[in-house]
């Protein structure tokens, strides 16, 4: 019996893919089959931390199917990491044990618009030697950078990868791309070579964003595979009219091309990229939350 019981213990302690790694342009879990996560990100730890919990995680992996979150730990804006350090770490550490209690992914984001190098690597220090071994954590290296060139950003990421790797040898990191995350040409035409276990974040808001970002996109997927950490229909300030048409040929491409993609965001106020309500009600979508819980339901 107690064999059985180790047994069981070991099938859990699995994530749904193994360990996630890169081949070639595209994310593939320990068998070396392609691999395509859908989920949903957490809005800001230090605006949104009553979500911050197993039961925020237990409804997106079983209301939703989600198999990754997304902890997005504020930095720079009030109540976030530079204000109070113990709370942008325990809303993190809530969200990775609930995430890995329930079997599914957790990226770890630094949700910064400036670089803070010294921080973000006592940041990434800290969460990578409590969580080192675990094949559940995927490091988001910079939420979207406002205004660094790709220069600037592939010299702040090579250091942060070697900061992590020194700790933590295998599991996926992803990096930054400029301009909040949409110029991927950029990075594609002078990728990081220090790593091969890296993938490159794309943001997505379409009433804002042309089709045209369709192109780059997929021109960059001819060097570099790419993760789509956050999409909205909205405009990319979070508001306005949601376009389903245009949010469903992103979607088309992401699911054609195989690249993960996560919704923005878990909050609940009167704004078009709040997939909840003001009443927090789990069985009361917005609109956005109903499109998107739609739209993952089909592909997953």
């Amino acid at each position: 019996m107690l064999a059985f019981l180790c047994f069981i213990g070991i099938i859990q302690s699995q994530a749904p893919f193994g360990r996630l790694s890169v081949k070639g342009n595209k994310i593939v879990g320990e068998s070396q089959k392609g691999v395509q996560l859908s989920g949903v990100g957490l809005s800001w730890h230090n605006w949104w931390s009553q979500f911050y919990t197993a039961d925020t995680v237990k409804h997106l992996k079983n209301d939703f199917h989600a198999n990754v979150v997304r902890a997005a730990i504020g930095v720079e804006k009030e109540g976030g990491y530079y204000d109070n350090k113990q709370k942008a770490y325990d809303s993190l550490y809530a969200v990775i044990d609930a995430a890995i209690a329930n079997g599914i992914y957790v990226i770890v984001d630094w949700q910064a618009f400036q670089i803070h190098l010294s921080d973000a690597t006592e940041f990434f220090t800290q969460v990578a030697n409590k969580y080192k071994g675990s094949q559940y954590i995927i490091y988001e290296l910079f939420n979207e950078p406002e205004s660094a060139s790709w220069s600037e950003i592939k010299s702040y990421s090579e250091s942060l990868i070697k900061t992590i790797r020194a700790i933590d040898s295998s599991n996926l990191i992803l990096v930054p791309t400029p301009n909040w995350d949409q110029y991927v040409k950029q990075a594609a035409a002078d990728p990081i070579t220090s790593d091969n276990n890296i993938a490159y974040t794309i943001h997505i808001y379409v009433g804002t964003h042309p089709l045209s970002y369709i192109d780059d996109a997929r021109e960059a997927l001819k060097t570099i595979p790419l993760f789509g950490t956050e999409i909205g229909a909205m405009n990319a300030d979070g508001d306005g009219a949601l376009n389903v048409d245009k949010f469903n040929q992103w979607i088309n491409f992401y699911e054609e091309q195989k690249i993960s993609y996560l919704a923005w965001a878990v909050q609940s106020k009167e704004e078009s990229d709040s997939i909840l309500k003001p009443s927090e009600d789990w069985n009361d979508l917005s609109e956005w939350g109903k499109l998107f819980k739609q739209t993952i339901l089909k592909y997953q």
